[in-house]
């Protein structure tokens, strides 16, 4: 089975819901190849703002309702993080939008210190699994790439995904560590990453990867380009490799204490 997941690495305008929805609905509606996935940055409305009680949204703002309605016309899975606000706490939230208007979310559990995000932000405290024809796939944010113990793959997904606002400083680490998660979890893995510079004076640029469970990169996504991409991934040449090759099988077991 494979699935067809483009990649929209993007420009974000700083704290501007309005022209961000109207750049990503452009960029959306120009994609030239069917697709099951689009993914999109971390705060894709907002950028890495700290300005949370001027930009936070409720799950049933003009956000959430744009991605459930770009969905439904598209017919294809939409995901992508937003500064949600619920029972007085925010969120760095990620939605997993369905084409039936129904969708998934997830908290991001590790919040970056070194911006303040935990000051500002609540961390979550569950995973998501979704399923997507015949795949699992775990979407998680950004500073969780530094923790392989929450992105532990215990034979429970074959797809990874990291959705960032990843400084281009760290360049060098985001590729170490997208491989790293992508060999010793046995899956597929793909990093979106923002470009441009935020309203911070903090400069990104992109270099998106689509990466396999051997760690070989299949796609890199220029530096520093407003771009689109599509990939296709095979599901059975995965299992094929686990079964070959199946290291999962003397993992060691723990638990998480949150």
């Amino acid at each position: 089975m494979s699935l067809k997941i483009t990649l929209i690495q993007a420009d974000l305008r700083w704290e501007n819901i309005n022209e961000n929805l109207k750049y990503f609905t452009k960029r959306i509606e120009e994609i030239a190849f069917p697709t099951d996935l689009i993914i999109l940055p971390e705060l894709f409305t907002t950028g890495f703002t700290m300005n949370v009680s001027t930009f936070s949204e409720k799950v049933y703002g003009d956000s959430v309702k744009w991605m459930r309605e770009m969905a439904r016309s598209m017919q294809v899975h939409i995901t992508g993080s937003l500064l949600i606000k619920e029972q007085e706490k925010y969120y760095n939230r990620l939605i997993w939008m369905k084409p039936t208007g129904h969708y998934l979310a997830y908290n991001k559990r590790h919040l970056f210190r070194m911006g303040e995000e935990h000051i500002y932000y609540a961390a979550g405290t569950d995973k998501l699994i979704v399923h997507l024809h015949k795949w699992r796939i775990m979407p998680l944010i950004c500073y969780d790439l530094r923790f392989p113990v929450w992105s532990r793959n215990v034979s429970d997904y074959d797809l990874l995904i990291y959705i960032a606002n990843w400084p281009s400083s760290r360049m060098s680490v985001w590729e170490i560590l997208l491989r790293a998660r992508a060999i010793e979890n046995h899956c597929y893995l793909i990093g979106l990453n923002r470009i441009g510079t935020d309203g911070m004076g903090i400069n990104y640029s992109g270099d998106s990867l689509v990466i396999d469970y051997k760690g070989n990169i299949i796609k890199q996504l220029p530096c520093d380009k407003d771009i689109s991409e599509t990939v296709t991934l095979d599901l059975g040449e995965l299992k094929k490799f686990r079964k070959k090759f199946p290291v999962h099988l003397d993992a060691d077991r723990f638990k998480i204490i949150l």
